[in-house]
């Protein structure tokens, strides 16, 4: 790991890519699994299947760059 400095270091932005895609891919991926059983009103009953699919593979793939970064 390159220099222990404030918040990370130089290796800053690496760490904030991976935290946020791995959230993203997480949560679209919950939201999926595990719809909400009672919808607050004006809700949809369910997450849209296509672009959930799709943030979860955005967010998986930033995370896996962020990774490849943080190794190298």
């Amino acid at each position: 790991m390159e220099g222990s400095g404030f918040l990370g270091g130089a290796d800053l932005l690496a760490w904030m890519v991976l935290a946020l895609g791995g959230a993203m891919a997480a949560g679209s991926i919950m939201a999926l699994v595990r719809p909400p059983e009672k919808p607050k009103e004006g809700d949809l009953p369910s997450a849209p299947v296509g672009r959930s699919i799709a943030m979860a593979l955005l967010g998986s793939v930033a995370a896996l760059w962020a990774i490849a970064s943080l190794l190298t």
